[in-house]
Formats: structure tokens, C-alpha cells, sequence
């Protein structure tokens, strides 16, 4: 599983499975769910994820984890993310 945020579209995606996603349907608004060839759900997309989701938090309880990895950010976003958390405490 693997979950993606896009800051410049305030997008997060959600990957279940690898596969190819054939058909989307949008469940609620906002909340894209998308399908392979069998009707298997592969993928989620939530928009305004930051309005909402709270991303600023993941907590995994009793998860049968074999591997977990953190992708270091671009250090553009890195900066952004502090110049904008620094504008909302003024």
C-alpha cells in the first residue's frame, strides 16, 4: 500500500495493489475510487485531502507489516510546507 500526496493539487492517493486501474467511480465528493479489469478496487483519490483528512498524522495499529518505508520529501516541498506552517502561526 502505498500513499502519495500531491501538495500543488492538495491530492492524496492511496494505492491498495499493484494493478491498472480501468474504471473510476467518484463515491462521494471528492472520493475517487478506482477499479481493475475485475472490479477489484486498486486505488483511492481524495481532493481538498487537506480540508478533508488530517495529514499531518498516520498511526498503523496492528498492521501485519513486513516492510515500511518513509520517502524523503523534495526539499522544495520541505520549504514550503515550513514557510506556509510559519504564515498560519502568525
Amino acid at each position: 500500500m502505498v500513499f502519495q500526496y500531491y501538495p500543488d493539487d492538495d491530492v492524496l492517493y492511496i494505492e491498495f495493489t499493484d494493478g491498472t486501474s480501468t474504471e473510476s467511480e467518484e463515491v462521494a465528493p471528492g472520493i475517487v475510487l478506482d477499479f481493475d479489469e475485475r472490479g477489484r478496487v486498486v486505488g483511492m483519490e481524495i481532493e481538498d485531502a487537506g480540508r478533508q483528512v488530517d495529514l499531518s498524522k498516520l498511526e498503523l495499529n496492528s498492521m501485519p507489516i513486513a516492510t515500511l518505508i518513509f520517502t524523503k520529501r523534495r526539499e522544495a516541498e520541505v520549504v514550503q510546507t515550513q514557510k506556509a506552517s510559519k504564515e498560519m502561526s502568525l
